[in-house]
């Protein structure tokens, strides 16, 4: 009865959580919000400035000017709005999936101070003498788009237009005027030109008593719904100048979500296979635990209200990649008990018991560097460093309890007794459980590898490729993006492929000439022109005009202040110190400070390996790039920690070291132990980060191939590097005292492995 009952339960479990996914799946994804990089639309970091000269800028003001802001956003009828102020004088607008940006763009920065002028550019009425919300669009009597506005006291407006009627002919105009500079714009300068800057200028024949006041001229309907909504929302306080800007087209956003989400189920879908191939019975608890990953974390991110960004659809394949992790470490740690004769009900406890401790330090480590990028990070990487302590946090749910409620039920059920084959075991491999073999004594496929008496090599050829690089970095310098060396990125896509003399062409007869061009995609349908100017938010629109017209989809176009690319680079700097520093203290509470010692340069080690290759090969850094040095920090980490929790555990089996030798049999034994579990799971996470790179969108393949770069380097750091360091370290320790009575230091190592 108890075998049916645990097998009832485990099915009932599996037919409950494929209905409710089933049920809710698409009512999540349609919930969540997209990112402008998704469903195309603008992102504005404004410098608020004060309008009068020596004015500080106060809370009070700043929040009155993000209110008007908002107010115009609810004139365009914009979804979703993300308007923060940031630090003393900053406010970040998001409008994501605006159809018409440059009007967009032109509503929010305007002050909206309307004046009423002279020819001379004399004052004759302000914003002041208008009726607040007074502002309606309507036609006049030949069928013209135009705005009325109330009066709050007509008669001074008769006054107004009584005097300019008695001025000589063609100076009895009464100019209009939108955000007029005094000093710089003049009626006499403007009146010259095609568009002038003024709104109007109509002509005073006589004294005019009403109490309203008509603004018409070559508007469209459009432009006299704008005018009045920006109106009636209210003139700012101040002077926005933009410092930082992003801009995507619909059509990216629409072709970057498709690639990726495709990308993300290629790499799942193998992940998948890979598990169930090689873990079998286990390996297909992974594979449905992991389905309840994925919708877990889309829950919680529609939950609390996230925006959903490129880099976060990456994060969320990564994350998959990164729970297997905690599947395989577990898993692993089974089929170890198996081997030593144990049987399945008791493997499965033990095994479970004993790998959370490696599990819970690795996820900690990895939580450490995602909080610190989500506190330096901005927009769209914010995004990834969110979703990524979601997945871990959530990675950590559902293989900590989730795969072992469900492979407890199967196991404790007794149908699987005497079947080690279904967890990847050979009956060839199990020893006998008469012969009381120990699990750390186990022989495996790399015992023929000494990493310790090797460790001079592997020390030799990094510090040489540290030395190559470091000669490289200096002789190239670093590619870097706008985000950090200021300037402007446009990105244009074409129906038909392009080259780069036709692409030079054509932006030089448009008055962009450039140097500065990269043609990528897979049918060479992208152009990717750089600029170091940063562009003012006139030539933005000009350019996207333009473009658009020339190839029928608006391109994105980024643009940095040098003021910005200053404080991103000086942001990345902090926060990869700061992640650093957080991971070897955690490492030195937890473990010892030598181990810690050794995780943080085998990290620094995979840091530089990755600048390197991208300064050698020239490839552009931006600040996704950092994203990808703090995730590899997190990822490396883990294979170190587990390395790391295995020699702690191979140090307390042994209770004494009294020799060198000793030490190294035990580094070396674990390195052996663990290195299967480090080859797994680098390879789980190698198969969706090339699934991204391959299929992903074009503006995230620099960034998956950091993140392949890195994955390469960590693994060998983790395996050649961290652990002979320590032993470096550690053998100091034993010369000094002699005996390492490894009882006596058990505080050291942190507390016992807790019993799950």
């Amino acid at each position: 009865m108890k075998t049916r009952g645990r097998i009832i339960a485990f099915l009932l479990l599996i037919v409950v959580f494929a209905a409710s996914i089933s049920t809710t799946a698409q009512g999540v994804l349609n919930n969540i919000k997209l990112g402008l990089d998704l469903q195309g639309g603008f992102e504005v970091l404004y410098e608020v400035q004060s309008l009068k000269d020596g004015e500080d800028i106060s809370e009070e003001i700043l929040a009155d000017t993000a209110t008007a802001l908002l107010n115009r956003v609810n004139v365009l009828g914009v979804s979703e709005p993300v308007i923060q102020v940031e630090g003393e004088d900053r406010i970040r607008v998001q409008l994501a999936g605006v159809e018409d940006q440059e009007s967009a763009r032109e509503l929010l920065s305007t002050q909206a101070n309307l004046s009423f002028r002279d020819v001379d550019d004399n004052l004759m009425l302000d914003g002041s003498d208008l009726k607040e919300g007074g502002a309606k669009d309507t036609f006049d009597e030949q069928g013209r788009p135009m705005v009325t506005l109330e009066l709050k006291d007509p008669s001074k407006f008769a006054d107004v237009t009584q005097e300019i009627s008695q001025r000589p002919f063609g100076s009895n105009l009464l100019v209009i005027w939108l955000d007029f500079e005094e000093g710089v714009d003049s009626f006499s300068t403007e009146m010259s030109k095609e568009d002038p800057k003024f709104v109007s200028s109509p002509t005073v024949d006589e004294r005019i008593n009403s109490n309203s006041v008509q603004i018409s001229g070559s508007f469209t309907v459009d432009e006299t719904k704008d005018l009045a909504g920006v109106l009636n929302a209210g003139s700012l306080p101040v002077k926005l100048v933009e410092i930082f800007s992003t801009s995507v087209g619909a059509q990216f956003g629409e072709q970057a979500l498709n690639s990726t989400v495709t990308a993300g189920i290629i790499g799942i879908a193998i992940v998948f296979l890979f598990m169930v191939m090689y873990y079998r019975l286990p390996g297909l608890v992974a594979m449905i635990t992991l389905s309840v990953y994925v919708f877990l974390i889309l829950l919680v991110f529609d939950l609390i209200n996230g925006v959903l960004t490129l880099p976060g659809i990456a994060a969320i394949v990564l994350g998959v990649g990164m729970a297997v992790d905690a599947n395989i470490i577990t898993y692993e740690r089974i089929k170890e008990e198996l081997r030593v004769g144990k049987s399945v009900k008791a493997s499965f406890k033990t095994g479970a018991s004993s790998s959370f401790s490696a599990i819970f330090d690795a996820n900690i480590t990895s939580l450490i560097a995602a909080a610190v990028l989500f506190y330096f990070g901005t927009s769209s990487v914010k995004g990834f460093a969110l979703m990524l302590i979601i997945s871990i946090l959530a990675s950590f749910i559902t293989a900590v309890w989730g795969s072992r409620l469900l492979l407890g039920l199967l196991v404790n059920s007794g149908m699987f007794d005497g079947k080690p084959w279904l967890f990847g075991v050979n009956k060839s491999s199990i020893h006998p459980i008469e012969e009381e073999f120990d699990t750390l004594d186990l022989p495996t496929k790399f015992d023929r590898f000494d990493f310790v008496n090797a460790r001079k090599k592997f020390f030799t050829a990094s510090i040489v490729f540290i030395a190559i690089g470091a000669i490289l970095l200096g002789v190239f310098k670093l590619n870097l993006g706008i985000d950090f060396s200021s300037g402007t990125r446009v990105e244009i896509l074409s129906e038909d492929s392009l080259t780069k003399d036709e692409l030079l062409t054509y932006l030089e007869s448009i008055d962009y000439p450039a140097e500065d061009i990269v043609i990528s995609g897979d049918n060479k349908e992208i152009g990717v022109i750089r600029y170091k100017d940063d562009f003012g938010q006139e030539e933005i629109n000009n350019m996207k005009r333009t473009i658009s017209q020339e190839y029928g989809a608006e391109p994105n176009i980024s643009t940095v202040s040098p003021t910005v690319g200053e404080e991103l680079a000086k942001n990345a700097v902090y926060a990869l110190l700061i992640a650093a520093i957080g991971i070897i203290i955690y490492t030195a509470i937890r473990f010892e400070w030598r181990m810690g010692v050794a995780a943080i340069v085998s990290l620094l080690h995979d840091a530089f390996f990755m600048i390197a290759i991208f300064s050698v090969f020239r490839i552009e850094v931006d600040i996704t790039f950092i994203a990808a040095i703090l995730t590899i920090v997190g990822y490396s980490i883990n294979d170190t920690i587990v390395t790391f929790d295995r020699i702690r555990e191979n140090m307390k089996r042994s209770r004494k070291v009294e020799s060198e030798e000793d030490l190294a049999l035990i580094v070396n034994k674990s390195l052996r132990q663990t290195l299967g579990r480090s080859v797994n799971t680098v390879l789980t996470v190698v198969i969706v980060v090339t699934a991204l790179l391959i299929f992903g969108a074009d503006s995230i393949r620099n960034f998956s191939l950091a993140l392949l770069i890195g994955l390469i380097a960590g693994t060998y750091s983790s395996i050649f590097i961290a652990a002979q360091l320590w032993f470096v370290l550690k053998k100091r320790e034993l010369k000094k005292v002699g005996t390492i009575d490894v009882e006596a230091e058990e505080k050291k190592w942190g507390s016992d492995e807790p019993v799950v």
